[in-house]
């Protein structure tokens, strides 16, 4: 019963979450549209038929469709685009009879089944919900991403399928309500009633700006924009039903995938956590061993010292350590190098010093633990379960507060009973501008933004950047000697940038001084030791602008990285 109750009541958040909101006009209008140009309202059959399709499909999809897909070796992406075309075709259908009548004609074959106008009506309106419910994801709370893992992984019993159909209940009054509204304002303005034809169309065409949208994204957008107002109830939900008993049998690569996309799948089952392996050397304590953690929580979060967006999310792995290191949470920074400078354990102790890093921190540069949890990116982290089994992965930054919640709830079904303190509370500075000028390499073996000046090749060239450098690129001058990871400076070096960003931050080493002008200011800034990220540029927002920097000799320049 409580199982049910929990998945009834998070069917019903989902129902008025903000993550609805893009399909509801679809459902008003759908419901309100009477079938063919009959100048009469429709039944109340269509509303029901919406919303039950709507929720038939979504439920078959989200505990199903995961392994249908993977047993016909298709890709996950087909259902959806599926339910796309769909829409499309069911709102072609709504604007053109002929497209209506054409759909119908292979519903007619049936046997012993008659399609008369109002049993038309209850038909399109469910093969629209069936539509609908291929495209509709409401908010991932804790019952939904339960769901999800079980049909991920083919873990579904019965009490899945319980849970599931309690959330398809939940879900479907909310929409079954604004169904029955849409049908109502029909019945009752006779206004409406007399143009069917046009409330038809306009639901048609609701119904394909809704496939657009998705397929675009504008519903995201919309989406990410609106606070999300049920989350104070859901969150208690997560401590009965988010942590099911962990196997380890789940795929790393598929939580990583979802993570790269964007995709937040909550606390799901994504394998057992591999040993740290390769480890040169442990900086902030003695060598650590994964079978030895078992019982407690574990983060490891693996970073390199001068990547500004892990200088940008450490500090809340830092005060997360802080806070629930005493409650059973144990952190492990497997410094993993991008440059060759970063495999010096001296810069990386420097860089954490700097960072105020207190975890205990693995060299990685032979990249063996990298390689044993196939990682792509700095930063990422793993959060594990007190029984070995990675149950969250994270690709770059921001969602810090979603990160804790599930650390906490991890924490919590590890020590049923203890009492956390208030989650944490650092400002989240990940920057939101899409259009900002991607990270840039200077190095010959990575730099794709060279705007040019001279030739781009190894040893010792004069430069000239006279013209003014195109969007996202740099021009150089005077002499520099450009080199697999950096470029180097001599007598007159000059760099020359053109980006978009509210920060800019150089990767310089050496012994000198950078001499910045920006917005018709000058100013130096002094280097000294192994290379780290300085700033270079900051404005109040994000910009399109332009910034030269001059190099000392002897300094090395490896990359801009932009906030």
């Amino acid at each position: 019963m409580t199982l049910l109750l929990v998945g009834f009541v998070g069917g019903l958040l989902a129902g008025i979450s903000p993550c609805v909101l893009p399909v509801l006009p679809v459902v008003l209008m759908g419901s309100a549209a009477a079938p063919g140009d009959e100048a009469a309202p429709p039944s109340r059959a269509r509303a029901v038929a919406i919303v039950a399709g709507m929720t038939l499909s979504f439920a078959l999809i989200t505990l199903f469709g995961t392994l249908l897909l993977a047993a016909l070796h298709l890709p996950s992406s087909l259902l959806r685009w599926l339910g796309l075309a769909a829409l499309v075709l069911v709102g072609l259908a709504m604007l053109f009879p002929s497209v209506e009548r054409f759909l119908e004609r292979g519903f007619a074959r049936i046997p012993q089944r008659q399609v008369t106008e109002k049993g038309s009506g209850t038909l399109g309106g469910f093969l629209l919900g069936l539509a609908l419910g291929a495209v509709f994801v409401p908010c991932a709370g804790p019952v939904l991403a339960a769901i999800a893992v079980a049909g991920a992984t083919g873990t579904i019993g019965t009490e899945t399928v319980l849970l599931t159909v309690a959330f398809a209940v939940g879900v479907s009054i909310p929409l079954l309500l604004v169904a029955l509204a849409g049908n109502r304002i029909a019945e009752r303005v006779r206004g409406l009633q007399r143009r069917q034809r046009l409330v038809r169309g306009v639901a048609g065409v609701l119904v394909i700006a809704l496939a657009i949208a998705l397929t675009f994204d504008v519903t995201g957008a919309i989406q990410r924009r609106i606070p999300d107002y049920t989350r104070v109830i859901a969150d208690p939900l997560k401590t009965r039903i988010a942590v099911p008993a962990a196997a380890g049998n789940g795929s790393l690569r598929a939580c990583q995938e979802s993570a790269f996309n964007g995709v937040d799948e909550g606390l799901a089952d994504c394998g057992r956590a591999p040993e740290f392996t390769g480890i040169s050397q442990w900086l902030n304590g003695s060598a650590m061993r994964m079978a030895d953690l078992r019982g407690k929580v574990v983060l490891v979060e693996f970073w390199a010292y001068s990547c500004i967006n892990c200088q940008r999310s450490l500090p809340h792995t830092q005060a997360w350590w802080k806070r629930y290191e005493p409650f059973g949470l144990r952190v492990v920074g497997v410094h993993t190098p991008e440059y060759a400078f970063e495999r010096e354990a001296g810069n990386v102790d420097a860089g954490a010093r700097k960072l105020g890093l207190t975890f205990p921190l693995a060299i990685d540069n032979g990249y063996g633990t990298w390689k044993a949890y196939q990682n792509v990116a700095w930063p990422a982290g793993y959060l594990v379960d007190a029984t070995g089994v990675i149950r969250h992965v994270s690709l770059g930054e921001g969602r810090y507060d979603r990160h804790e919640a599930y650390l906490r709830v991890l924490l919590t079904a590890a020590n049923p009973g203890v009492d956390l303190p208030a989650p944490t509370d650092l400002p989240d500075q990940t920057p939101t501008d899409r259009q900002r000028t991607p990270e840039t390499f200077l190095g010959i073996d990575k730099q794709q933004a060279y705007g040019g000046g001279g030739p781009y090749s190894a040893g010792t060239h004069p430069y000239s950047d006279d013209e003014h450098p195109a969007p996202n690129t740099f021009r150089l001058a005077g002499t520099w000697t450009p080199g697999p990871e950096s470029l180097t400076a001599g007598p007159g070096a000059r760099i020359t940038l053109a980006y978009r960003a509210r920060a800019v931050y150089l990767n310089v080493g050496g012994t000198g001084t950078i001499t910045i002008t920006s917005g018709g200011t000058t100013r130096t800034v002094p280097v000294s030791g192994p290379p780290n990220i300085r700033t270079v540029a900051s404005h109040r927002t994000s910009a399109a602008e332009t910034v030269t920097i001059e190099l000392s000799p002897g300094l090395s320049a490896y990359s801009f990285t932009f906030g």
